[in-house]
């Protein structure tokens, strides 16, 4: 099983969980335990080789691919474990992709999604970043490879902190694991052209930064044709919205939250 934390609050019974992106770990959201533990009861995890994690027998011998669906399974697992019937929840970066994902496995169990960096499209540019990783991945060490793209995703001067967090994070991974997450792109674009075409129906908020200029364009065509999809962007913020702007991401999301 996934290594895992909870925050329990006196009163609440609603629940709150929160899925990092590859490379990163439940550390990234250091900056919302506060805020949200003081309303919610809040669930951190690490994905399978991320964080803590890669210590457990996070994975069966028979589930040693690694699939978006795979992936998706182990977090229900936590969720089923600890008897946690419906959850909103909150992700950044590739995470938005497997919340997606849980909503379109059991869309019962999702009350709301905030989706902080979301990944909804691979552009040009991003789709070659992919395809060099791949070429290189197996001979190029991967922390070169990271930090290369950690620089491209985030290269602002005000992305700096999350660009150390996240290699910091990395540098926990090891090349084995770096290369399964890696082969998790032969199957991205189909996936994420199924997400951009249904409409789910679970109330949805982006949240993004105004210099993520890889993913912030497509993010604004889909919320015109999402009917419970919001978009909030951040000014002068990139890729990791909920390190680089916490205090607005947290304030926004909580305030989502509530209203449902």
């Amino acid at each position: 099983m996934l290594h895992h934390t909870t925050y329990l609050h006196t009163t609440s019974n609603r629940w709150v969980t929160f899925v990092h992106g590859a490379g990163g770990s439940s550390n990234i959201w250091f900056k919302q335990l506060r805020s949200f533990s003081s309303q919610f009861n809040v669930l951190v995890l690490d994905l399978r080789g991320h964080g803590e994690s890669k210590k457990t027998n996070a994975v069966d011998n028979n589930s040693s691919k690694y699939t978006f669906d795979a992936i998706t399974k182990d977090i229900f697992e936590v969720l089923d474990y600890l008897k946690i019937q419906k959850s909103h929840f909150v992700g950044i970066s590739l995470g938005t992709i497997l919340i997606r994902n849980l909503a379109e496995k059991e869309p019962q169990r999702v009350l709301s999604m905030i989706m902080g960096g979301a990944i909804m499209k691979m552009n040009f540019r991003s789709q070659v970043l992919m395809k060099c990783g791949v070429w290189f991945k197996s001979v190029v060490p991967y922390m070169y490879l990271y930090k290369l793209f950690a620089f491209i995703i985030m290269p602002r001067k005000n992305h700096k902190q999350s660009r150390v967090l996240f290699v910091g994070e990395a540098k926990k991974l090891y090349q084995k694991e770096f290369i399964k997450w890696f082969r998790l792109t032969a199957e991205i674009n189909p996936l994420l052209r199924f997400f951009r075409a249904k409409d789910i129906n679970i109330p949805t908020l982006y949240i993004m930064g105004e210099q993520d200029y890889l993913f912030l364009p497509i993010i604004e065509k889909i919320v015109k044709i999402h009917k419970m999809a919001r978009l909030f962007v951040v000014p002068e913020c990139g890729h990791v919205v909920n390190v680089e702007r916490h205090e607005i991401f947290n304030d926004n999301a909580i305030r989502f939250i509530n209203e449902q």
